[in-house]
């Protein structure tokens, strides 16, 4: 950017959550059909795709609801005793219980946020004005580092061996209010940077390194960049300075993790192991906030840097006033202002620290009864139905392609469902129009000669003997698992 204090801008990439209502979705691709009669079939045939899906996951849903309650953090170390399983057994379990909560991850369109994402929120600041960091001692590494030996990741952060954090969707957050201390140190780290210009204390090559950062966006793909998302972070840092703006109400804005998911475990106080397994949901989290959803986090305390300010400032004051005592005429005017200046520094400084401290444990508490949407068992069973819902929509959206064109190549409906999408909902997102495609070809609906997709007939009854066997093999299902309740 030309001006860099007017606008800055964060580019992501798009994700293949479809954040659209599944019963407004199904509702606006019937009306779009004419004929009454292929109207009601599409609602049929929508109502048969969810319920053969639902069935394809019956069983995956309920291993991994028992695995957890062997690792829920309340209950799930008395059930680990009643069973009377040895220590090795107990590995493997909670490595399959990891696995099929990674599989369902993946299903939801959760991603594991990377040391490049970490840093692109961490290289601003929003409400939270705090260094804030995890006390690693009190988690386990041992869980994560296995799982992540037996099932490599790409772009695995650095902290991949004691938590995880899984993203998904972009939002927008907004914050209007005054920020008087803001105002005032984004004013004074200002003035320290016109001085250290002016007294030419950065180098020529740290210049020119600066200035060959915009060029590695130059080289990216243009068609990647049209691909990707693009959000703008308003920052009081990058505030234009007039008077109007320092007394007035200004509006801030930080691009946002729409769902955050967080596991971990923690690391036992005793000889007994902890094998309780935390899995925390989180929504809404500014992405320069993010370290309010970190795990046992340490409480703040004045930075290495305050002290040394508070140092300094004693020191200058102390020589000045010295120096003024050594004076034929020492002015006792002189002394007073070099010390009012000296603890008023001080003061801003400690009263600033109180106000982030006040701010911080307001977030906190907001994060636990607002933003905090589940945890544990909560947390599964909202995975589960989300797991159905994203796999209901990409058939459903890919089929009503195939139907209305007939036929087309995988780019074809790839770019037709994403145009669908977003001229009929005013949505964006990367359809995973491979996955999409594999669940009609296993349901029977799509053939594939070649590479064209066709779609087969659906509307006569005697044309659908698959969707039958489905309902029969899934009410056969939950017949048994009556049967073995009662």
């Amino acid at each position: 950017m030309e001006d860099s204090r007017k606008k800055e801008v964060i580019r992501l990439e798009r994700e293949s959550v479809i954040p659209v209502l599944k019963p407004r979705l199904i509702m606006a691709l019937a009306d779009l059909i004419e004929h009454n009669s292929d109207r009601a079939e599409f609602l049929k045939l929508c109502k048969r795709v969810e319920y053969t899906i639902h069935a394809w996951y019956l069983l995956q849903f309920e291993d991994l609801m028992q695995l957890y309650s062997l690792f829920d953090p309340v209950n799930g170390a008395q059930k680990l005793e009643q069973q009377k399983l040895s220590s090795d057994e107990i590995d493997i379990l909670e490595q399959n219980f990891l696995t099929y909560l990674f599989q369902i991850m993946d299903k939801s369109n959760f991603k594991i946020a990377s040391d490049e994402e970490i840093d692109v929120a961490h290289s601003g600041q929003y409400l939270l004005n705090l260094p804030i960091t995890v006390d690693e001692s009190k988690l386990d590494k041992k869980l994560l580092k296995k799982y992540f030996a037996e099932h490599p990741h790409e772009s695995l952060p650095e902290f991949a061996d004691k938590y995880v954090i899984f993203r998904r969707g972009i939002g927008i957050d907004k914050t209007t209010d005054y920020f008087f201390l803001e105002k005032v140190d984004m004013i004074i780290s200002r003035i320290w940077g016109w001085i250290l210009r002016k007294t030419r204390l950065f180098s020529r090559r740290s210049s020119s390194r600066r200035m060959k950062d915009p060029k590695k966006d130059d080289g990216i793909n243009s068609e990647a960049e049209d691909q990707d998302l693009y959000v703008e972070r308003i920052r009081i840092e990058n505030m234009e300075l007039s008077l109007r703006s320092l007394l007035s109400k200004i509006t801030i804005q930080e691009p946002t993790f729409d769902r955050i998911i967080v596991v971990y475990r923690r690391a036992g106080m005793s000889a007994k192991l902890d094998r309780g397994i935390y899995v925390k949901h989180f929504r809404h989290i500014p992405m320069a906030d993010l370290e309010i959803v970190l795990p046992e986090k340490k409480n703040p305390s004045l930075t290495p840097m305050d002290w040394v300010k508070f140092l300094v400032s004693a020191i200058v004051g102390l020589v000045a006033v010295v120096s003024s005592l050594e004076l034929p005429k020492a002015d006792v005017w002189v002394m007073f202002a070099i010390l009012s200046t000296v603890i008023g520094y001080c003061a801003k400084t400690y009263f600033t620290f109180q106000q982030n401290m006040a701010t911080y444990q307001n977030l906190i508490t907001q994060s636990m009864y607002d933003k905090q949407l589940d945890s544990g068992r909560g947390t599964l069973l909202h995975l589960c139905d989300d797991v159905i819902q994203q796999e209901v929509k990409e058939v459903i959206i890919s089929f009503f392609i195939l139907m209305e064109q007939g036929k087309a190549t995988l780019e074809d409906l790839d770019l037709r469902c994403e145009e669908l999408l977003k001229e009929e909902f005013g949505v964006s997102c990367n359809f995973d129009v491979d996955d999409a495609v594999q669940k009609l070809d296993k349901l029977g609906i799509v053939a594939r000669p070649m590479v064209v997709l066709e779609v087969k007939h659906y509307l006569s009854e005697a044309k659908r003997p698959y969707f039958g066997f489905i309902m029969l093999s899934e009410l056969l299902t939950l017949w048994g698992y009556w049967m073995q309740e009662h």
